[in-house]
């Protein structure tokens, strides 16, 4: 997964490195386990709700499906 995000923004092994030394400088080494952290929950939290959603378009798909099969058997009663 971290590899599509990398070829995504076409970034190379070098530049990784580069931006997680900035990160280290930036928040110190105490601070990087707690800012993983709460990116790890905001990406499982982006996951939750973009399933959800999916959830929701498969179920008002069905439900449209549904309703269109008993409007086409009444009318041909």
């Amino acid at each position: 997964m971290i590899s599509s995000y990398l070829i995504a923004f076409a970034l190379g092994g070098p530049e990784v490195i580069a931006i997680g030394a900035v990160v280290l400088l930036l928040f110190g080494a105490k601070k990087l386990p707690e800012l993983a952290r709460g990116i790890g929950k905001a990406s499982g939290e982006f996951k939750k709700a973009q399933n959800e959603f999916k959830h929701s378009i498969e179920t008002a798909e069905e439900e449209a499906i549904k309703v269109e099969k008993e409007e086409e058997e009444k009318s041909q009663n």
